[in-house]
This record gives structure tokens, C-alpha cells and sequence, in this order.
């Protein structure tokens, strides 16, 4: 028996390190951890401990005499993976770097973004002895794209919030929820009272296809589509146009991977997710019985990652297709394209859903006087008119200029120095590298942004905070720690009492109140409150 990994994965290395016989790579300090789709297990090498399964958080190691029928294409890339790097010169342990010695008592860090970035910044300040770190959003809740942005079908990848959870329970880890930068307090404020700034604040913006018609109603950015059936708080009662029979996704990554599924998905099994239950009203009554997903590249440069591809191509009750083969592709020209290309065979099942993928195809135009209609596209010089009722582009998403900050307008990120943007202020995630990479990548991109800091301190860099302790203090809305803990408990008890990991909260009001204390029980203590 060997183990397996079976899905892109969380990077977090926690299984790299529990393995005795290290047998799981690409590890900390190889070329590729942190860049790619997910880990794999060497089967040759593995002695079946199981110690891996127990360290994953997010439950992606499985027994390969416990993978379901849609799993079993993974043991097979496990396999392929040491084919092509058989990691002969590996160590007995991964290799780790020491964490350096620096005086970092009383160490002040201000974080902006309770994102993944953000999180995983605050979790490596807080491996040193005195640091305190008080995360800001805008929002309530913390987790960004953790808790808004993975499809609900994807539980198992939300079990990253339990990383999330043993950052928040170390000493010195603090909470300023639904504070705005900006309207609350301000970068000055920051600075003042800090010996650094971390802005961890994502890309919360979507690009655009910049063709006629794209603002009609009916045509939507993906990103806010998925911040809907998620329950963002800006989103939650966006009505989206589902009376139509087909709808279209314009890009071919994993968030427009996403979007096809629950388009296509079997409400009463969503009923079983923490979907918004906004979103799973309009869903039962949605008539989109097809989602064409158009890519501009071919198959074998497509943005999606294998991992969810061969989710996609296992779904039960939904046909998976490939329209139009390119000639000049051979369909074993990667492991992506032999899914694709017996997808491409498959023969459609009447009266079934169905998602059908289309490559090298470029929208032109969006039809409809006062909303969609359809839209005309290209494909090999040949221009067709698709009907569809909805739109949603999936083409990426940018970030937005920081207050106080540089800013490229062509990469959409904050210029920066291995995540210095200056002395005192540093940028991690989607605003410092651009929107690429997996939840994991933020990890190692975090190492690197909190080394630069750790080095300006011991040059002397940074600057001693003018004001007072920030712990107690914040505006009077703060959501702190034991406040979104107390929105957390508050949603899981609505979910156990349906049969679901949790019911969230989509208005900010309906947040606001969980997280305040219960009559009688006082407020929440300084440094927390609610």
C-alpha cells in the first residue's frame, strides 16, 4: 500500500516533515515547493505509517485502498511525478531552514489583509519570542478567498481554516475586524503606532474584456459571481440572470472551473455545503442546463490545474465535454491533455447538465439591447453567435492601488524589494507577486516578506512606534478575536442543526450582532473586543 496525495494541496509542509522516510516532495528548499499544483508521494519509497494523513490539514493524503473511482488518476500522476524527478539525492529529512536568531522582544507588526498573505504572515512574525501582531480588515470575518472565494463543493480545501485557527490561538495574535484603511484608521496611523506594516490586501478587483456590451445586464465579473454563492457581504444580494437555458464563462481557469460545477450542480447535494442559502434559493429555480467555457489558449496551455480537471471529468450527472480538438495538439502531449482529450471522445448523455470546454476561442462581442442575449465569438478565423442569458468573465483578478503606497498599473502590485515596499513597510500576496499561485504559495511568499522585515530590524531600520499600545484601542465597531469566534460558533451551530459544516451570515448587520456579546456576560476582554 502506498499513500497518495489527491488534490492541489495547502504547501504547508506539515506532511513533508512527519514523513520518517522522506518520500514527499517537491519539500521546503527544492526547486518548486510553493510553485506547484500539489505534493507528491514517491510510492516506491513510501512504508505506509500513515504519518502524513495525520499531519495534512486539509485532508489531501489519502491510502490508495481508500481512493474513491474519481481519485485513482491521482495515483497514477504520484507516480509519474518520481518518473520524471526521482529526487536520488534527497537527504533523510527535508530540508528546513534554521530559524535565525534575532532580538525581536516587543516587537510591533501591523497586518492588513486576513487573507491567507496575511495569515501567514502573522504565523511567521509569531515563531519569534515577543512579537505581537494585530490583523486588520475590512470585513467581519477573516479567511479572504478561504471563506469567499473556494467552492463550496470543496470542503475538504477549506480545512486550511484549521492552519488558520493555530495562528489565531498564539500569543501575541490579535484581531481588528471590520476596519477599513483608510475610513477607520489610516496608513499613518499604522505606521505610528507599529514598528512595521504588512498589507496583505489581495486583488479584490476583476479584469476586464473590454468589448461592447460587457456591462449589460447578464454579464458579470466571476469573481463577485463566486462571491455570491459565497456569502461575501458586498455580494450576498446581487440577483444574478439563471432564466436561461445556456451561460458562458469567458476563461479557463480554476475559478472558471468553479463556477461551471455549481452551475450545473444538483442543488439539494449543495444544500449539504455552507453555500449561501441566497445563492442555493436562486440556484433551485435556475434553469442554466449548459456553461460553454471559452479559453483563448489551447488545450495544452489551459490556466486550470490537473488536480481540477480530473474533479471536473469525474463529476456524476454532468457531462464533461470538449468541443472542437485542435488538430495540431496530440492528446498525449501532457498528462492535462490526455484528460482532455478523452473528455473530447465522451458522447454526451441526454437529458444530462453539461459543461462543455472550448479552446482558442476569443468573445468578440456581447449581444442583447438591455441584457444578454449571446455573444459572438471566433475560433480559427470563423466569427458564431453563441445565445446565452448570463455571462461571467473569469479572465483574473487585480488588485487595486493601497493608499499611501506605489502602485504599477501594468502588473497591478505594489513595487517592492524581495516585500520591502520601504523600511517599516512590506507587502505579501496577490498585491506583492500579482494573482498567481495556490493558497500555499502565500506561505513561502510570506518567509520571504517577513525575512526582509527581520533584516531591516537588525539593521536598524525600523522605526520605534510613536504612539500608545493598539491593543485595546481600535474604533468603536471593532470585531475582535473572541467576536469572530463567537460568529464562527454561531454559524456552526446553524449548520449542525442542518446537516452542514456551517450557515454563514451574509449581511455585515447580521455579523455585526453575533460577534457582540451575549447580555449579561460583559464585554469581550481589552486587545478583543467585539
Amino acid at each position: 500500500m502506498t499513500y497518495v496525495v489527491t488534490r492541489s494541496c495547502c504547501a504547508d509542509a506539515s506532511c513533508v516533515l512527519a514523513c520518517p522516510v522522506n518520500c514527499i516532495h517537491p519539500a521546503p528548499g527544492e526547486p518548486g515547493f510553493g510553485q506547484t499544483e500539489m505534493l507528491y508521494v514517491d510510492p516506491r519509497t513510501c512504508v505506509d505509517c500513515g504519518a502524513c494523513t495525520t499531519a495534512c490539514p486539509v485532508d489531501a493524503l489519502k491510502p490508495h485502498t481508500g481512493l474513491t473511482d474519481a481519485e485513482l488518476p491521482f495515483l497514477e500522476l504520484n507516480r509519474a511525478y518520481y518518473d520524471a524527478h526521482p529526487h536520488e539525492d534527497r537527504t533523510p529529512m527535508a530540508l528546513v531552514p534554521a530559524q535565525r536568531r534575532t532580538s525581536t522582544a516587543g516587537l510591533r507588526v501591523a497586518v492588513v489583509g486576513a487573507g491567507p498573505a496575511g495569515l501567514f504572515a502573522a504565523d511567521e512574525l509569531l515563531r519569534y519570542p515577543g512579537v505581537t501582531v494585530t490583523v486588520h480588515d475590512r470585513l467581519p470575518t477573516p479567511y479572504g478567498l478561504a471563506r469567499a472565494g473556494v467552492a463550496p463543493d470543496h470542503q475538504d480545501t477549506q480545512q486550511v481554516a484549521r492552519l488558520f485557527r493555530a495562528v489565531e490561538s498564539q500569543s501575541g495574535f490579535s484581531y481588528r475586524l471590520d476596519t477599513e484603511i483608510g475610513r477607520d484608521l489610516h496608513h499613518e496611523d499604522l505606521v505610528r503606532d507599529h514598528h512595521a506594516v504588512v498589507y496583505a490586501v489581495g486583488a479584490a478587483a476583476d479584469r476586464r474584456l473590454g468589448i461592447v456590451g460587457e456591462d449589460l445586464p447578464g454579464s458579470a465579473s466571476a469573481t463577485d459571481f463566486v462571491a455570491w454563492y459565497n456569502g461575501h457581504p458586498d455580494h450576498s444580494a446581487t440577483p444574478y440572470a439563471l432564466d436561461g437555458e445556456r451561460a458562458v464563462v469567458i476563461g479557463n481557469g480554476n475559478v472558471a472551473l468553479d463556477v461551471a460545477r455549481v452551475l450545473t450542480a444538483d442543488p439539494d447535494a449543495l444544500a449539504r455545503t455552507d453555500i449561501s442559502d441566497r445563492a442555493l434559493a436562486a440556484l433551485r429555480t435556475s434553469r442554466v442546463r449548459e456553461v460553454v467555457v471559452l479559453g483563448r489558449r489551447g488545450p495544452a496551455e489551459a490556466a486550470f490545474t490537473l488536480p481540477e480537471l480530473l474533479a471536473l471529468a469525474a463529476l456524476d450527472g454532468v457531462d464533461v465535454l470538449v468541443q472542437g480538438w485542435p488538430a495540431d495538439v496530440p492528446p498525449d502531449a501532457t498528462p492535462k491533455t490526455a484528460v482532455l482529450a478523452e473528455l473530447a471522445a465522451r458522447t454526451p448523455v441526454a437529458g444530462r447538465r453539461r459543461i462543455v470546454l472550448r479552446f482558442r476561442t476569443r468573445p468578440t462581442r456581447i449581444l442583447g439591447d438591455d441584457r444578454v442575449t449571446g455573444l459572438t465569438v471566433e475560433t480559427a478565423g470563423a466569427v458564431e453567435s453563441v445565445e446565452a442569458s448570463l455571462v461571467l468573465r473569469a479572465i483574473g483578478y487585480r488588485a487595486r492601488p493601497v493608499p499611501g503606497l506605489p502602485f504599477d498599473e501594468s502588473t497591478g502590485t505594489v513595487p517592492h524589494e524581495g516585500g520591502r515596499v520601504r523600511p517599516g513597510v512590506y507587502v505579501a500576496g496577490w498585491i506583492k507577486r500579482g494573482p498567481q499561485g495556490f493558497i500555499g504559495t502565500n506561505k513561502s511568499c510570506a518567509q520571504e516578506t517577513v525575512s526582509t522585515l527581520l533584516d531591516d530590524l537588525e539593521a536598524g531600520l525600523l522605526t520605534a512606534p510613536t504612539g500608545g499600545d493598539p491593543a485595546p484601542g481600535g474604533h468603536p465597531g471593532t470585531v475582535g478575536l473572541d467576536g469572530w469566534r463567537a460568529i464562527d460558533e454561531s454559524e456552526r451551530a446553524a449548520g449542525r442543526r442542518q446537516g452542514r459544516p456551517r450557515v454563514k451570515l451574509v449581511d455585515r448587520e447580521q455579523l455585526l450582532a453575533a460577534a457582540r456579546p451575549a447580555p449579561g456576560r460583559g464585554p469581550h476582554p481589552a486587545g478583543r473586543r467585539s
